[in-house]
């Protein structure tokens, strides 16, 4: 064998043995690799078992310490709102107050030209006055119509005797020239007599008229007093005209109703305003929070109950309050267009309740608490 072919034999080998060791050691590796992944296997299995053992005992802590909680995001703070408006229409002459300020009760907020109003009511105080003589006048007239009536009929009744009396003469001073011959009369003296009957007929038709003139004596008293009576209610016409013109000149100054703070303000000094005009809203300082909690979670909420209450705006703010009460109906039930659960289409949804919550304390008076602000409620039931 020549030296080339022993160097190539011996190359040959080489490799081959080289091979062999090699395939050897990727065995040696994978075993050890198993070996390293079943001794771990029980350490996974141990950490998972934990895991889950701790999430379970701790879900069930947390569902043990908040069962007798019920809380909720959809809430918000409500309190009054009281609109201001004027009874009566005419310009701002003076605005005093400003948007975000804190008046009382009584405090004047603007004034409204007055001098329309003013002059209405010195009109109504003259109509009381006239109104008051014209009752005056009235007793006077019935006063003196007591006397009169009576005084017309026994006047009447004496006219008429006296009239009857020149008739009965007349009579008899015609009979007796009719009587008498024509020798012992003149011609003359038959027409005095005769128009002298005449002229005491007429007397006596004439006292009868009168005589029935003054017979209704109570009725004419009584129209006397019904002018009394009429003048008494012009009397209180002129007199309410007068509390309305009152009241009108008084309402051009316009006052707080309440203790509150001033929102809202849509009105400038100049500016006419109508009457029944939203000017401004004083919102009162009493607070409270409307919590729309889903049906589901009002079964155990009753009145009484304590609440804790978590400020969005203000995360360091702690309140505390309690369950007024609960509204009779779902937000559903008051709305504008209430749900029509017959039309045989019915989508069952869980419907949220009102819930009013009182504020017992925690407030700061150094930070406001604005109507409509997020709040999160949690009552603890019992």
């Amino acid at each position: 064998m020549s030296e080339d072919d022993r160097s190539g034999q011996s190359s040959h080998d080489t490799d081959a043995q080289g091979g062999g060791q090699g395939n050897g050691g990727q065995q040696q590796d994978q075993a050890k690799q198993e070996n390293g992944q079943k001794k771990r296997s029980p350490l996974v299995r141990i950490i998972l078992i934990a895991v889950v053992l701790l999430a379970i005992i701790g879900g069930g802590l947390y569902w043990f310490l908040t069962r007798n909680q019920m809380s909720t995001d959809d809430a918000y703070t409500e309190g009054r709102k009281v609109g201001i408006a004027p009874h009566v229409s005419g310009y701002v002459t003076q605005l005093l107050v400003n948007d975000n300020q804190y008046v009382h009760k009584g405090q004047v907020l603007l004034v409204i030209d007055d001098r329309n109003y003013r002059a209405s009511y010195d009109q109504g105080m003259a109509s009381v006055d006239q109104a008051k003589a014209n009752i005056a006048a009235a007793e006077l007239s019935h006063e003196v119509a007591t006397k009169n009536y009576p005084g017309r009929l026994v006047e009447a009744q004496g006219n008429l005797a006296s009239a009857q009396a020149q008739l009965f003469k007349a009579q008899t001073d015609y009979r007796r020239q009719q009587s008498i011959s024509r020798a012992a009369t003149t011609q003359q003296d038959i027409d005095y007599a005769k128009a002298a009957l005449a002229q005491a007929e007429a007397g006596v038709m004439q006292a009868q008229g009168q005589l029935q003139t003054a017979q209704p004596v109570k009725a004419n008293i009584a129209s006397s007093t019904q002018q009394v009576t009429v003048q008494q209610a012009n009397l209180a016409q002129a007199q309410a005209n007068l509390e309305q013109a009152s009241l009108n000149l008084g309402w051009t100054v316009v006052r707080a109703p309440v203790d509150g703070w001033i929102s809202q303000r849509n009105v400038e000094r100049g500016n006419f305003v109508q009457t029944g005009q939203q000017l401004f809203s004083i919102v009162e300082p009493e607070v409270w929070v409307v919590a729309n909690y889903k049906e589901t979670q009002i079964t155990r909420m009753r009145a009484g109950q304590k609440v804790d209450i978590d400020v969005d705006a203000y995360p360091s703010l702690k309140l505390h309050g309690h369950v007024d009460s609960v509204q009779l109906g779902a937000g559903a039930a008051f709305s504008t267009f209430p749900p029509e659960n017959a039309t045989g289409n019915y989508v069952k949804i869980v419907q949220r309740v009102p819930v009013k919550i009182l504020i017992d304390s925690g407030l700061d008076p150094n930070v406001p608490l604005p109507l409509g602000l997020s709040v999160e409620p949690t009552v603890y039931f019992p």
